[in-house]
């Protein structure tokens, strides 16, 4: 590994470092982490922080007969998201910014437009963003659910060049270290394969959501756009020591030589599907073939409701996936479509100069 030369980096800070003991914030283990912020900037590289804790943060601040239900939680959220703010800048000379998203945010293109613009003007004018998902309003439908595919689907939004997620121990195993004393660090990943999944095991920390299959799904999502990923011991000073001297303190997951066009990326990674469009089995994509030649013939069956817009799973009848992508038309035409026979109906969709899926925002889905 050579020294770093990254424009733009994104650096996700788990619970566990923000409020180890659940007791509100403890700058304990932020001091290094915020010393490796600081020295990025120093040597030009833009910094994108994305921080959970906000829960773990306000939890002391509740009886402790309270905190099961999911309003505890969202009030925690509320509570300790000022407390974790607060205790981020206090520990830079510079300015901060506080940008809190649910998923609706990135899955809408619009919205995730808006969101890189804002970035870009924050670091442009030197300003840390701190991203978090608003866990005081987001709801199952809108959560993504933790902060390690959060991190990723940010690393894409901002173009960062590398995405640094901060675990409780050194980087990826080949089986789990604290039960076994043999196991042994993977430092570097080329490919990830299942034999890679099947690597991670749960959490280690009880104060955090995310394990090591979260940060492998973290790495898939960003080195599939060209973005190099790290997972190191963000407990330990060393771990930054090491990746400003060039040096790889943990795993680093290499990315794509050839990644993926940024609008596919942001179907297959960032988006989630809302409904089903059904084809015959022997309706078939390749590479070659986009999505928009998929003709009102091909339809068998609508599952779930969605709008103009909104991105669609394209599967077989049995069960194949075969990708997502964004809809021009509605569950509601495309269902009565499929239930009529009406080749006058048909042939106006087919003619019309909108095809039933957009192939600009496509994605095949990758190979089980």
């Amino acid at each position: 590994m050579n020294n770093p030369s990254w424009n733009r980096i994104v650096i996700k800070v788990g619970s566990a470092l923000i409020a180890p003991e659940r007791n509100g914030c403890s700058s304990h283990y932020l001091l290094s982490i915020a010393s490796f912020i600081v020295r990025c900037r120093q040597q030009g590289t833009q910094v994108v922080l994305v921080s959970s804790g906000s829960v773990a943060a306000g939890a002391h601040l509740f009886e402790e007969t309270q905190g099961s239900a999911i309003s505890d939680k969202k009030a925690m959220a509320a509570a300790g998201q000022t407390e974790m703010m607060a205790t981020w800048d206090r520990l830079f000379d510079f300015s901060s910014a506080q940008i809190l998203l649910t998923h609706a945010d990135l899955r809408d293109r619009e919205r995730f437009l808006s969101i890189r613009e804002t970035m870009d003007s924050l670091l442009d004018n030197d300003i840390l963003p701190i991203v978090n998902e608003n866990d005081t309003i987001t709801t199952d439908r809108l959560k993504v659910g933790d902060n390690d595919n959060l991190s990723a689907m940010v690393a894409a939004a901002a173009n960062a060049d590398a995405l640094i997620i901060c675990s409780d121990i050194d980087g990826l195993f080949d089986s789990n270290p604290q039960l076994n004393p043999d196991a042994l660090l993977i430092s570097e990943v080329n490919e990830i394969t299942e034999q890679i999944y099947a690597m991670a095991g749960g959490a280690t920390s009880a104060v955090g959501t995310g394990g090591m299959k979260t940060k492998i799904q973290a790495a898939e999502k960003a080195v599939s756009q060209g973005i190099s990923t790290y997972i190191i011991n963000g407990f330990k000073q060393e771990s930054f020591d090491a990746l400003l001297q060039g040096k790889n303190p943990g795993t680093v997951f290499h990315p794509h030589e050839t990644p993926l066009q940024e609008s596919k990326h942001w179907v297959r990674h960032t988006t989630k599907a809302l409904g089903e469009i059904v084809v015959d089995d022997e309706f078939s994509l390749s590479p070659e073939r986009g999505v928009d030649y998929l003709s009102s013939s091909d339809l068998i069956g609508v599952v779930g409701e969605f709008a103009v817009g909104d991105v669609v799973l394209l599967r077989t009848g049995s069960g194949e996936k075969l990708a997502k992508a964004k809809t021009n038309y509605s569950s509601c035409l495309l269902d009565f479509v499929t239930k009529q026979d009406d080749d006058a109906l048909n042939q106006q969709i087919d003619r019309t100069p909108k095809p039933i899926l957009s192939d600009k925002f496509s994605a095949m889905m990758e190979t089980q």
